[in-house]
């Protein structure tokens, strides 16, 4: 747990230097207020991804002190990590690397994890068994796009204050769980070095929205979970593959559907960025007591607002993955109640058809 607090006091104090001296760079500022997806009314520093990162680092580093024996395992990570940090933040700088090249660096770091760290995907588990993938023709490219799928889909539930460092931290917080029940040291102290990062992050991201995450956070997060993910249950047979499938779910499944809603649907690219994912309809269509005004106040407030009924949809995932990490059935038919509720919600959210009692509505005085 003392890597935990370092890395949250790390965080804490960085990221607070990161916004105290934001205004000196303009390009440390998300001040593209008219984008489809953006919620806030004033320029906000996007660089919140490198106090995670550099906490994490220097947690790393206390960690590897006290325990040497996975000191060469966590710097591999970081190593890879920073190979798909390093995109995200130049993103966050410059504004002048597609989206493309960051999901490439993505994959490259990915692929690095799986010469460094052996951290692959080398079987899938079913009712009764589970089916080996010993081919490197077959498991690297799984491994590549799930990793990658994986970090890309932690920046794209980045939408809301608070909501992709709160579902992180509580995934990691998991990974950490179930790390412990089977004595893996090294997933244990490196998750829970990242959730402390991400909770030091979150303190000034939330309700306020001081500081954003930004890509290089959003995709550090995302890599640094589908790693963790991955090795956890290569490393521990006792762990079914199904657990990180359920753990993930969400942000996975809002990535799927969003691409297949973009270009099935609509007839557009997969990777065109648009106004309707779950996570902005809550924020337009539910969270209905500040409708029809936009000052910074009231906004930040809706934006805030949105937030927790993501955090609740993702815990519906998290708890039961983190309760039955080794029962396989039970994981398989949480996924799928979780894929039938998510399509569910978003139907009757699309179609103006809103559960009444998940509405919040404009107090009257």
């Amino acid at each position: 747990m003392s890597s935990l607090f370092i890395s949250f006091l790390i965080s804490a104090v960085m990221t607070l230097l990161v916004i105290r001296y934001s205004s000196l760079h303009d390009g440390m500022l998300d001040s593209d207020l008219d984008g489809v997806q953006k919620v806030h009314v004033h320029a906000v520093p996007r660089i919140g991804g490198l106090g995670i990162f550099l906490a994490v680092i220097c947690g790393s580093v206390y960690s590897a002190w006290r325990q040497p024996d996975i000191a060469r395992s966590i710097g591999l990570v970081l190593v890879c990590a920073s190979v798909a940090f390093g995109g995200g933040i130049v993103e966050d700088f410059t504004k002048s690397v597609s989206p493309k090249r960051r999901l490439l660096l993505t994959m490259l770091a990915a692929l690095l994890g799986f010469w460094l760290l052996d951290a692959r995907i080398d079987r899938i588990d079913h009712f009764s068994g589970s089916w080996g993938l010993n081919y490197t023709w077959i498991s690297l490219p799984l491994t590549v796009l799930a990793v990658a799928g994986i970090a890309n889909a932690i920046n794209i539930i980045d939408g809301f204050n608070g909501l992709a460092s709160i579902v992180a931290l509580c995934m990691l917080l998991s990974l950490g769980y179930v790390a412990l029940q089977v004595g893996d040291s090294f997933v244990l102290i490196t998750a829970l070095l990242v959730a402390g990062a991400v909770a030091g992050f979150f303190i000034w991201n939330y309700p306020a929205g001081l500081i954003f995450m930004g890509d290089g956070g959003a995709y550090f997060l995302g890599f640094m979970l589908g790693e963790l993910a991955i090795l956890l249950v290569m490393r521990n047979p006792q762990v079914s593959t199904w657990y990180p499938a359920l753990l993930l779910i969400y942000p996975c499944f809002e990535t799927v559907f969003s691409a297949y809603r973009r270009f099935f649907l609509r007839g557009q690219s997969p990777g065109m960025p648009d106004g309707i994912h779950l996570h902005s309809l809550i924020f337009r269509r539910l969270v209905l007591w500040a409708v029809g005004r936009r000052d910074a106040r009231t906004l930040t407030r809706r934006n805030s607002l949105t937030s927790p009924y993501l955090w609740l949809l993702s815990l519906m995932a998290v708890g039961p993955a983190t309760l039955l990490w080794r029962h396989t059935w039970a994981l398989m038919l949480c996924c799928a109640l979780f894929v039938l509720s998510y399509v569910w919600l978003y139907s009757r959210i699309i179609r103006f058809k809103s559960p009444r009692w998940l509405i919040l509505r404009k107090k009257h005085k």
